[in-house]
């Protein structure tokens, strides 16, 4: 199931990134309201936004990033909690550790994979990459 699973969640977070089909017809903005975009950020941190460092497996330094709707500190709270969930035999597993189940959350990286992806079904993604 190890095996299976980390492959697919690849799978499905390279499908999200890449999205269907064309472009959507850019909203038009409210008179007087914000502009869709504008909205759009305030309500969520952006793709890609740093978030700061956690202590990873083994102490060692990992460098969190949010995409989507998440905000840097759950961001944060969730590397944090996965990495205090997992146990030394899944952390040096032939296959890479995870994937592990935190909520609605699952992360996990492969063998020597310096990046561990964390992933939600409703495309939210946070990366922690060792430094």
């Amino acid at each position: 199931m190890k095996t299976l699973a980390y492959p697919l969640l690849l799978v499905a977070a390279t499908a999200v990134l890449a999205g269907c089909g064309g472009d959507p017809a850019p909203a038009t903005p409210t008179p007087g309201g914000p502009a869709p975009a504008a909205a759009a950020a305030a309500e969520s941190t952006a793709p890609g936004v740093p978030c700061g460092d956690v202590t990873g497996t083994g102490g060692a330094k990992t460098a969190v990033v949010a995409h989507g709707k998440v905000d840097c500190a759950a961001a944060t709270k969730l590397l944090k909690d996965y990495f205090a969930k997992l146990t030394p035999a899944e952390a040096n597993a032939p296959d890479g550790p995870g994937p592990v189940v935190l909520d609605e959350w699952t992360c996990g990286s492969g063998p020597n994979d310096p990046v561990t992806a964390c992933s939600t079904e409703d495309g939210r993604q946070v990366e922690g990459t060792r430094g």
